[in-house]
């Protein structure tokens, strides 16, 4: 992998259209005044974006895996007050507050003030962040599914209908949509929302043996093996792989013990895997205190549990939502840590 650098603004000129002989004039005399006081790149010229960009602080930096921001067509934007996936009449703030109550507050987001000074809050709580602070400040990255299946829902029951939000959310096919600026503090895991930056993967989540689960309605057989099966009830899935078949890296569900309890779940597609493990190595290259690592037990396993607080407290580098709150088991026992891990390492030349 190239090393994760900002994003080149490198850009293409642009022939100018014809201009009256009297403006040619005016601008050339602009010019040679030194009026024009542009020392960045000639007007209107383009600067193209590769697809794979996250933004930083303001800056991009490339992944090497696509990534669909808040900015682009088909992108999820969970800085607009008003509801996506509402009628537009019903959309405003003002709807919002008599429809969906557990909407608090018109925005999904917050202020990163974990490890700042007064100053430095100050400083930055108008948009000012400088990517030097939010390094200092960053140092997780939390892995959540998001029992939704597929990201479109995922933004709806986040953003719609619970008033929460998320940094990233990572489809079915693999692509990866980034619905704000990782200066803010987005509300997804707690207590570590101030210093983390967190992940919504599609997948169906996990269960106990006793508690109903959806996967006949999800996962169906064909001649390959287990397929991904999106309920046609969710309508247009908006996966943006034209004709993708989804299937589960491993065809059959995996049980495993989360928090104490053995729970089953569909693994992760191979699509997604490869794009988590992308975007964990630029993180971990982007955010230095994010070490490319998950929790680990006296035999080099991971941890199944809550960390405690104070082991909490001090944890730097790649974690599940379990790791943080007790009453949460995502993302699951199908999650393969060691294919994420390695392959991130592996990217960064730490192997």
């Amino acid at each position: 992998m190239p090393r994760l650098a900002p994003f080149s603004r490198a850009s293409t000129a642009t022939r100018p259209r014809p201009r009256r002989a009297a403006a040619l004039l005016l601008v050339a005399l602009a010019l040679a005044l030194g009026l024009s006081g542009c020392q960045h790149g000639q007007p209107r010229t383009f600067a193209p974006r590769k697809g794979d960009e996250i933004v930083v602080a303001g800056q991009f930096f490339h992944t090497g895996t696509p990534i669909v921001t808040w900015m682009d067509p088909g992108g999820y934007d969970a800085y607009r007050v008003e509801r996506r996936f509402v009628p537009l009449a019903e959309s405003s703030w003002e709807a919002t507050r008599a429809s969906a109550p557990a909407v608090r507050t018109p925005n999904r987001y917050g202020l990163r003030q974990g490890g700042l000074t007064p100053a430095e809050v100050e400083r930055v709580r108008g948009g000012g962040w400088d990517l030097p602070t939010l390094q200092r400040v960053v140092d997780q990255f939390v892995l959540h599914y998001d029992v939704c299946g597929i990201s479109k829902a995922c933004f709806d029951v986040l953003h719609d209908q619970r008033g929460l939000s998320v940094h990233f959310m990572l489809d079915v096919d693999g692509t990866i949509y980034q619905t704000l600026d990782l200066k803010e503090r987005a509300w997804h895991a707690t207590t570590s929302n101030d210093r983390s930056i967190g992940i919504e993967i599609a997948n169906m989540g996990a269960y106990r043996a006793t508690e109903k689960h959806p996967f006949a309605r999800w996962y169906g057989r064909d001649a390959k093996g287990t397929v991904l099966t999106i309920p046609p009830g969710l309508g247009d899935p908006a996966v943006r792989t034209p004709g993708f078949v989804g299937r589960p890296d491993r065809p059959d569900a995996v049980t495993g013990e989360i928090q104490g309890d053995s729970l089953t779940q569909y693994d992760l597609t191979p699509q997604q895997y490869e794009a988590l493990v992308k975007l964990t190595a630029a993180l971990c290259a982007v955010f230095p205190k994010i070490n490319c690592d998950y929790p680990r037990d006296a035999s080099g396993a991971v941890v199944t549990r809550k960390l405690p607080d104070d082991v909490l407290r001090n944890y730097q580098g790649v974690l599940g939502h379990f790791h943080i709150q007790a009453n949460k088991v995502d993302p699951g026992p199908a999650l393969q840590w060691d294919r994420v891990i390695n392959g991130a390492r592996e990217l960064l030349g730490q192997r």
